[in-house]
């Protein structure tokens, strides 16, 4: 069932709090980086990641790189700091993707981060054909701004205030021939858990992990489960089944909800 909207309220301050995880996250990961070597291999076609809120590429570095050791063609996005959908961003965007597209004359899969996520949804919905697979991390997927804790960031960077201005609502959607991952966790203190969840069908899926918004881009269970979703061999997407030896990570998305905000 899809979450309201309007009904989506921000994270709790304790889970905003709670984001300092990310620093611990991130130490995990490096300790188990050899461990993530073992991740399932790509077969070179483009990955386009996509950062969010008033981040660069500087931030989905390590995200990069694993996919990259992993056998991807990754490329960041390439336009600074996201600012939100300033003027010029959608096209740049656009023609970004189809450059790639045309450069390796195959679809290419999406990564975003938080708006990144909005961002790929947006382009899969213009490029269809395109786009191969999107992943989403912590994306506002069934809500907007205001379904988060950072609205008055959102405001300040995009020069847009909610309520007067639509927004950058693409990421309600994704095309039904494309295969989409929402990947959030409940304990997220910046996007509400709710507003990342989206319908699931036969190519939608919704993945949890347990962790911070902040480091879901450094996190050892979102990196291996970014780079088993890229893996699927084009036109063969199945829903994610992870490990035996790694389903302790991964809670079952579907239990019945608690009263975390």
């Amino acid at each position: 069932m899809t979450p309201r909207t309007h009904t989506i309220e921000p994270p709790s301050r304790l889970l905003q709090w709670l984001e300092v995880r990310a620093a611990g996250e991130f130490a995990g990961t490096l300790a188990a980086w050899p461990l993530l070597r073992m991740a399932p291999r790509g077969d070179g076609h483009a990955v386009l990641v996509l950062p969010g809120l008033s981040a660069g590429d500087g931030s989905t570095r390590l995200l990069r790189r694993h996919l990259a050791d992993l056998g991807h063609a990754v490329h960041g996005w390439g336009l600074g700091r996201n600012l939100g959908p300033r003027p010029g961003v959608r096209e740049a965007l656009l023609d970004r993707l189809d450059r790639l597209h045309e450069a390796s004359g195959r679809a290419v899969s999406l990564v975003g981060w938080s708006l990144g996520g909005a961002y790929a949804r947006a382009l899969a919905l213009r490029r269809p054909q395109a786009v191969r697979n999107v992943v989403t991390l912590g994306s506002p997927i069934a809500g907007d701004a205001s379904s988060t804790s950072v609205r008055r960031l959102y405001e300040w960077a995009s020069g847009q205030r909610m309520g007067t201005t639509p927004g950058p609502r693409p990421y309600r959607a994704v095309p039904d021939e494309v295969p989409s991952t929402s990947i959030y966790s409940r304990s997220d203190g910046v996007v509400a858990w709710r507003a990342s969840l989206q319908p699931e069908g036969p190519l939608a899926e919704n993945v949890e992990v347990v962790g911070s918004h902040v480091g879901l881009g450094v996190h050892a269970p979102v990196l291996y489960a970014v780079a088993d979703r890229l893996a699927q061999p084009a036109g063969a997407w199945k829903r994610f089944d992870p490990p035996w030896a790694l389903r302790a990570m991964y809670p079952d998305p579907h239990r019945p909800a608690s009263d975390e905000r």
